[in-house]
């Protein structure tokens, strides 16, 4: 990437050194290579992020928003994600899609992700061998062109492939009950992956019984655990996934928020347990989680169950209502927690001297049939 400006990253390949600055001192520099790249940079966070990191972002969102924004973006030369693995990823797939490049004449807008420790343990519990795996034993007992395959958004790049290839899709935590809509249009059955509370409580809000879905635990040795004839009555084959921040959440949190409150509303993450959703008042993406809590009027009170540093700004901004995290335990993504003032700056500075550091760059033959199934989950509403 030719920049017009002279900027030299400080001891470019030497992360210590970013992080002995003062933080005051990486927000400036920051700022400084935002403001001379302009428009040619755009800085992604998910809502999940510190607020520091917030702060210095151009736009922020859920995965289904930052999926939308790489998507429409036209302008910029270079993509800074702070988010995780799989984001970056995606962003990567869909900011260099064909029409894309074509129009640029060829030229790649260069994703970064801050820290390549940033990953996602959801995502991570399901990987392309083992899906392979699965879906030739299913073919032993099913008839697999009876199903579509569904991952949700978190996932890795080669997993949206095999969707896309076999006319699947990606969904996300906003658009899951649209997209099973959709996949049942196709076919009569749906594997689900890797989030299996999110697709259980999809599933059962849209009036499918829990007796028509199966579990598929990877770690067995026959059939995910599920015998012949499970699997066959099966609509719903949901993988053994879970978010490690929505799975701390418990009925007793709920139990305890009413007692202390009988007036609380209760929100929650649909990646939470099913018992915590049917008992919660509503569930949904991290984005209608926020629209809620911002239109309800003074005085309200939540209890959020979702992850704490969203929980802990949705606190701050609004100083008219009660905002709880729902649990007493700390829920904060690890992965995304990575993501800091140095690392940033780091990839920042890097970037702007040309000297790119932990570029994302998803092979042409995984992101052809991911586009696919990333396009369809645009689609769907």
């Amino acid at each position: 990437m030719n920049c017009s400006f002279n900027f030299r990253a400080e001891k470019a390949f030497d992360l210590k050194y970013y992080q002995s600055l003062p933080n005051d001192t990486l927000v400036e520099r920051i700022e400084a290579v935002r403001g001379k790249m302009g428009s040619r940079l755009l800085v992604l966070a998910h809502h999940y992020q510190k607020d520091s990191i917030i702060a210095l972002s151009d736009l922020q969102g859920d995965s289904y928003k930052l999926c939308e924004l790489a998507a429409k973006h036209e302008q910029c030369e270079a993509i800074v994600f702070s988010g995780v693995h799989f984001m970056a990823e995606t962003a990567d797939i869909l900011a260099n899609r064909p029409e894309q490049l074509q129009r640029r004449g060829g030229k790649r807008v260069p994703v970064v992700l801050p820290d390549l420790d940033a990953g996602c343990s959801l995502a991570e519990m399901a990987n392309i061998e083992v899906l392979e795996s699965c879906w030739n034993e299913l073919g032993e007992v099913i008839d697999v062109s009876e199903i579509t395959p569904i991952t949700y958004v978190n996932s890795t790049a080669a997993i949206k492939s095999f969707c896309g290839a076999r006319g699947g899709i990606v969904c996300t935590s906003a658009n899951a009950a649209a997209v099973l809509d959709w996949a049942f249009a196709q076919r009569r059955r749906v594997l689900f992956l890797p989030d299996q509370h999110l697709g259980r409580n999809t599933a059962l809000a849209m009036g499918i019984p829990v007796e028509e879905m199966a579990l598929w635990d990877p770690r067995q040795d026959k059939l995910g655990g599920n015998d012949a004839e499970s699997i066959g009555r099966a609509r719903v084959i949901l993988w053994h996934g879970h978010c490690s921040v929505h799975q701390l959440f418990r009925p007793a949190d709920i139990e305890k928020a009413r007692r202390a409150d009988p007036q609380v509303k209760i929100i929650v993450h649909p990646e939470c347990p099913r018992e915590v959703v049917e008992l919660a008042d509503a569930s949904g993406s991290t984005g209608m989680i926020i629209d809620a809590v911002t239109a309800s009027p003074a005085g309200t009170h939540w209890a959020v169950g979702t992850e704490l540093n969203l929980v802990n700004r949705l606190k701050n901004r609004f100083a008219d209502k009660q905002v709880d995290f729902l649990s007493s335990e700390i829920g904060i993504c690890p992965t995304m927690y990575r993501i800091d003032l140095a690392h940033l700056c780091w990839a920042l500075e890097n970037l702007a001297a040309d000297t790119p550091v932990n570029v994302i760059r998803v092979d042409d033959d995984v992101a052809r049939d991911a586009l696919t199934a990333l396009e369809r989950m645009l689609e769907v509403r």
